[in-house]
């Protein structure tokens, strides 16, 4: 009788340890999506030796001495993302250049090879323990410094990966999230997904997995199609099966986002973490220069759109070549948390309704160029990456209300020119409109509400203190630089907290 319930009870667990490996067809989260969702709100952490080269990918070469930080300070990272309400810290534990932050017995090139020989993954880690927040890490499946990788059998490298992956995940507490980059270097079959997932599952069943670029719109092809029209269930394939949620650095999704996804004939529930970069020049390694943050009402808005429709949001926030993170942007990432009430245990923060939602939307004027008319419902459509786009300087944008419903905020995400550095990540954005006003058809006219003679930086945020209604609203340039382009107007119902 003992040795048959011993027996039974031997089944019943490699039954859940097969089960808890394996990624099942399902149209609801699972344990892991659950609970990836419910955290919602990361800090990115990329530090490695880029970060003493002011560069943001590197091929491997850099010599191991060039990573000296002079006062590393983990610690400080970790204490900024509790200060800041982040409910997780994902870190770059060894990025394209095969830079490992922990001493791995697989390679030479790490800090235990350099003059700090500080583990920072475990640095991390154990600060993660003493603050209440939870550990994640990014792998780089592209590694251009190991040798084993140029080995004519992918299965070499493979290997080491999956050795180096157990380090990881045996060495330093339980890993939430294990989010894989670099895929694009090789075919999705010569990677070994499979066999990295089934080894993650094994040391924690509800850590989420994923790889960067993870949807393609034909199955077995590298044809990739952008969040913003992931508007379909059962439409589109995974490039890499399997993975828990979809990657795709630093693109986001529609409001209207979905969560269905084919591999095989079979359907899997995926919903999407997001990356963005604090930097408004988006950087992701810090540079010698300090460079300015995004500007609060860009970051307030990013926050609400990418953690909507549970989905999920990370923001990078890199230290410098002393080891910490800048006081200046520490405090921005704190402020931002305050202004959004972030609270402990507690459900993340939600902008109001949009009551301008898929409203009709027309314009004085409309951009036609190289085949492309740029229309004004492209303002109210949910994406971010479609826009309109005026054909003179001084038009209007008008936006068709139902005047039962109030509102008391208005977001305005601005088409900007850009400028590219030479690190081929880095840029300057720069606003065309220059002043302008919002107004609303009241008794007959038109009535201003707002009035603007400054650019609209990243993002304008407008909350009015009190609510209005009407049948119609739009906005009027009154200066501007160059043609005005806006992505999306939002008009917002906010509840007002007491």
């Amino acid at each position: 009788m003992k040795a048959y319930t011993l027996w039974a009870l031997l089944v019943v667990m490699g039954c859940f340890s097969s089960t808890a490996q394996e990624l099942l067809p399902a149209t609801k989260p699972s344990k892991a999506q659950q609970l990836m969702i419910k955290r919602g709100y990361g800090m990115f952490v990329h530090f490695g030796v880029n970060t003493f080269t002011d560069m943001e990918w590197s091929d491997g070469s850099i010599p191991v001495e060039k990573y000296n930080p002079t006062n590393l300070d983990p610690d400080q990272w970790v204490r900024v993302a509790r200060d800041a309400g982040f409910r997780y810290v994902l870190l770059i534990t060894k990025h394209h250049d095969g830079f490992c932050l922990w001493d791995s017995k697989y390679t030479d090139y790490d800090v235990a090879s350099t003059a700090v020989k500080t583990d920072v993954v475990k640095a991390v880690a154990d600060a993660c323990k003493k603050y209440g927040l939870e550990f994640a890490i990014y792998y780089s499946l592209w590694d251009r410094h190991a040798p084993v990788y140029k080995d004519k059998d992918p299965q070499k490298y493979i290997d080491y990966m999956k050795n180096q992956l157990t380090e990881l995940f045996t060495n330093y507490g339980q890993i939430c999230e294990l989010w894989l980059d670099g895929g694009w270097d090789r075919e999705p079959k010569d990677w070994g997904i499979d066999q990295l997932y089934k080894l993650v599952k094994s040391y924690n069943p509800n850590c989420a997995f994923s790889v960067n670029h993870t949807i393609v719109n034909e199955e077995g092809k590298r044809k990739f199609t952008l969040p913003s029209a992931m508007t379909e269930d059962n439409k589109y394939y995974f490039h890499y099966f399997p993975s828990d949620f979809r990657l795709w650095d630093p693109q986001l999704i529609t409001r209207y986002d979905k969560k269905q996804y084919l591999h095989k004939g079979k359907s899997y529930y995926l919903p999407f973490e997001h990356t963005i970069c604090l930097s408004s020049r988006w950087n992701w390694f810090q540079k010698s220069k300090e460079l300015p943050v995004r500007n609060i009402d860009e970051l307030e808005e990013l926050f609400y759109w990418s953690t909507y429709n549970d989905n999920s949001l990370v923001i990078n926030v890199p230290p410098d070549q002393t080891g910490q993170i800048r006081e200046y942007e520490a405090n921005a990432v704190i402020e931002l948390g305050k202004r959004l009430g972030i609270q402990k245990n507690k459900s993340l923060p939600q902008n109001g309704e949009f009551i301008s939602a898929l409203r009709p939307a027309s314009a004085s004027s409309t951009l036609e160029e190289k085949g492309v008319r740029y229309e004004a419902s492209a303002v109210t459509d949910g994406k971010l990456n479609s826009r309109w786009a005026a054909a003179d300087t001084l038009a209007t944008l008008e936006i068709s209300l139902d005047p039962t419903k109030r509102f008391n905020k208005i977001s305005i995400f601005e088409y900007q020119d850009t400028k590219e550095l030479n690190d081929g990540f880095s840029n300057i954005r720069n606003n065309r409109i220059e002043e302008y006003c919002i107004q609303i058809w009241e008794g007959g006219q038109w009535k201003t509400i707002y009035l603007g003679t400054t650019s609209m930086e990243d993002c304008k945020v407008i909350r009015f203190p009190r609510y209005y209604q009407s049948t119609k609203m739009r906005l009027k340039v009154l200066k501007a630089k160059g043609l005005p382009s806006i992505y999306e107007l939002n008009v917002i119902d906010m509840p007002v907290v007491v």
